[in-house]
């Protein structure tokens, strides 16, 4: 990562001239949005020619980019009466496309292979779409017609194409489960927001939507949220948002939805940044949406937010609320200022501002494929303004990993990351966290630790839920809290990790780690304290070398060494680091582990064999 990214965790507010890059209003295709490589320069403008808003018919032929083998987006030129064996390859093809996308696939109607824009007559258009519908049937799935575009070629007969967006009905729970990080400076009106989409109300101009989503009573007093909270909102095969409105309760919601959109709410105030780097960094968000209120504009921990989910590679969307409250200058003050901060050197993003349904569909798609596409949305929790546009977002995103990744995932052994430790009455003790890697059912037996002298324990999993509803069967990349019966809490902590028996888990003292200083008053040497953030681990380390160099200064990279204080962790090589202490902040990522034995069963159970 480019280390120019420090500028954005620095205290001032250089927000710098920008450099002259594509503004978002006018957005041309063919910028490197993910679209055919270059032929001859004039074609590779024409690539994605029907995408812009400002889609002008043309004689020369627009392009998509080739069809690809893998993912989950087909083209198909025409699905007019096919044969019966034609229409078995069809729906075969169709749950492959399914299987790629997790459950979603996107057909391009009148699209060849090659991605020519070749278009449909309105009769043809019908019947393909009516095929279309009976494969959807056949395979247990839904149809939504994303939106239809003419493409003219000076001909009589006006010729169409049409994207489809195609959902699996889940069947055993397995809905598509993406989980959004909110993120933003206090007062920006995050927890609203969370309240309007998920309580399907709008907030009354004082607070009234996000009451529901405080867990502590502090924070209905001040307003402002101290902890960590989850919200969901579920999406249905058709598309149509599953709220809480009509008094759904969780179950429902998650027995009804196909797609379900996990927002896990995050605290603004810099009192609380601890809690916030944790949330970013244990519970592994898909995305990060990152709350910019209109009136106040780029302001406190907005800039630090932004530079945390860059430097741990979370991509990022932008909404600027309360637009309600501002003249139509001040909000396009805003998005300009916000512009110039994403194209700054050490950002490199694309700024794509929002304004229809279309320009919602189109950054959905572009932001999964390219990391530097930063959606802009401006939108009123009071008064309902472009609301709608991102709930069509949230519908169509589509998960960044695909099928095959999470695949070799769940056929690893078994690590469950402990992020949230509770003692529910009637149940016991139940630990919240992410699976990361294999597969978890009731009855399972693990270990877990380690602990201060770092031993493992032995334990049964009892009951597993999900988004407040039972399930049987967790998979790796899914976030659960597993009931453990009568096991003592006491010898529980945030950062532990449930792995299976025969992982044999390394765990260690010191571990070196290649670091980039962000930001530092001072310098950085030798004997230094800092709290480290790798996953759900967050203890406080001493520098015991720097390894070629006497100090650190901002800016520069190193080797270091650093060593737990308070007990051993369990680490993995590679894994991302993020430390601070103050107003010094870095970020890096481990290189070698300096391992204290493998796993030793504690006392207790030796004496239990």
């Amino acid at each position: 990562m480019d280390a120019r990214v420090s500028d954005l965790f620095s205290s001032g507010n250089g927000l710098g001239s920008g450099s002259s890059g594509v503004s978002a209003s006018n957005m041309k295709p063919g910028n490197g949005l993910g679209v055919a490589p270059k032929k001859a320069g004039a074609k590779n403008k024409k690539s994605k020619a029907w995408f812009s808003r400002t889609f002008k018919p043309s004689n020369n032929t627009p392009y998509l980019p080739p069809e690809a083998e893998e993912g989950n987006i087909e083209y198909k030129l025409k699905l007019v009466n096919p044969t019966q064996y034609r229409f078995e390859h069809l729906a075969t093809q169709m749950k492959w496309r399914l299987q790629e996308g997790r459950g979603e696939a996107v057909y391009q109607i009148g699209v060849e292979d090659n991605g020519m824009l070749v278009g449909l007559s309105e009769e043809d258009m019908r019947a393909s779409l009516k095929t279309l519908h009976k494969l959807a049937e056949k395979v247990g799935a839904d149809i939504t017609v994303l939106r239809e575009r003419e493409v003219d070629y000076d001909s009589d007969e006006a010729r169409k194409i049409a994207e489809v967006l195609i959902r699996k009905v889940p069947d055993d729970q397995q809905f598509l489960d993406l989980r959004v990080a909110v993120l933003g400076n206090v007062d920006s009106g995050k927890s609203t927001l969370l309240g309007v989409l998920t309580q399907g109300e709008l907030d009354n101009g004082r607070g009234r939507a996000r009451l529901n989503l405080f867990r502590h009573l502090h924070e209905i007093q001040t307003g402002r949220t101290s902890s960590i909270s989850f919200e969901i909102l579920g999406f249905n095969s058709k598309g149509e948002v599953v709220n809480y409105s009509e008094s759904r309760t969780a179950e429902e919601i998650c027995e009804s939805a196909s797609k379900m959109i996990t927002f896990i709410d995050l605290a603004g105030h810099h009192k609380y940044l601890k809690t916030t780097i944790f949330g970013l960094t244990s519970y592994c968000p898909d995305f990060a949406m990152l709350v910019v209120s209109a009136n106040t504009g780029i302001a406190g921990t907005t800039r630090e937010h932004l530079g945390l989910a860059m430097a741990l590679k979370v991509p990022i969307f932008i909404v600027i609320s309360k637009v309600d409250l501002c003249t139509r200058a001040t909000v396009e003050r805003t998005v300009r200022q916000l512009e110039r901060v994403l194209k700054q050197p050490g950002c490199n993003k694309v700024p794509m501002v929002v304004s229809s349904t279309d320009d919602a569909v189109t950054a959905a798609q572009q932001f999964a494929q390219s990391p530097n596409i930063t959606p802009i949305f401006t939108l009123s929790s009071v008064s309902g303004e472009s609301l709608d546009l991102l709930k069509v977002f949230f519908n169509i995103i589509p998960p960044l990993s695909n099928s095959k990744e999470q695949e070799e995932l769940m056929q690893q052994l078994t690590e469950f990351q402990v992020d949230e430790i509770y003692t529910v009455p009637e149940v016991g003790t139940v630990v919240g966290g992410t699976l990361y890697s294999g597969i978890c059912r009731e009855g399972d037996h693990l270990i877990v630790g380690p602990t201060d002298s770092g031993q493992f324990h032995k334990l049964t999993i009892g009951s597993i839920q999900r988004n407040r509803s039972a399930c049987r069967v967790l998979r790796a990349g899914q976030a659960a809290t597993l009931a453990l019966g009568n096991f003592d809490r006491s010898l529980l902590r945030k950062g532990m990790v449930m792995v299976s028996p025969e992982m044999n888990p390394t765990i260690c003292w010191m571990f070196e780690a290649e670091i980039v200083l962000l930001f530092h008053a001072k310098t950085f040497h030798k004997g230094f304290q800092v709290t480290v953030h790798i996953g759900n681990v967050r203890q406080t380390a001493n520098v015991a070398a720097v390894y070629g160099k006497e100090e650190l200064r901002t800016g520069e990279k190193a080797v270091v060494l650093f060593k737990f204080i308070k007990h051993p962790e369990y680490l993995k090589v590679g894994a991302k680091v993020l430390f601070r202490e103050g107003v010094t902040k870095g970020i890096g990522h481990v290189t070698k582990l300096q391992p204290i034995g493998q796993y030793h069963p504690s006392h207790s159970e030796d004496e239990e064999a």
